[in-house]
């Protein structure tokens, strides 16, 4: 049996897991997405079907393909601490932003937002003083 980091490094199986993702799937609609032949399209199905990634239903003549995400758990797993090394990062980088003078939402040493005038002054017209309206 394949694992799943061997057989999700190639391209063409990833694009078929996501369209398997959306809806069971016959392998001419796949051939069709991903611009590849049937064979190809077969020996891709093969690999994620031995990875345990993908199932076949046969319908009569037709072999309708449907994801199985069980297998994805162990990727998922393997991911969750590099998913939070980057979610504390971004954080950290949200913070350093807010606190920068100049930027949309940032704020100054004051801790005034900066860039943003009073909301009486946005709705005067042009030609009031500031903050009021005629």
């Amino acid at each position: 049996m394949a694992i799943p980091f061997d057989v999700l490094a190639e391209p063409s199986r990833r694009q078929i897991l996501d369209l398997l993702l959306e809806r069971p799937r016959l392998v001419g609609e796949l051939t069709e997405h991903l611009g590849l032949t049937q064979p190809g399209t077969s020996k891709h199905l093969r690999v994620l079907r031995e990875a345990g990634l993908v199932r076949v239903r046969r319908d009569a003549q037709r072999r309708w393909y449907e994801l199985c995400p069980e297998p994805l758990a162990e990727v998922d797993a393997w991911l969750a601490p590099y998913r939070r090394l980057w979610t504390d990062r971004l954080d950290a980088l949200e913070r350093h932003l807010d606190t920068m003078p100049g930027l949309p939402g940032g704020t100054g040493e004051t801790g005034e937002t900066v860039g943003s005038e009073p909301p009486d002054a946005r709705d005067a017209p042009p030609d009031a003083p500031d903050g009021e309206a005629p």
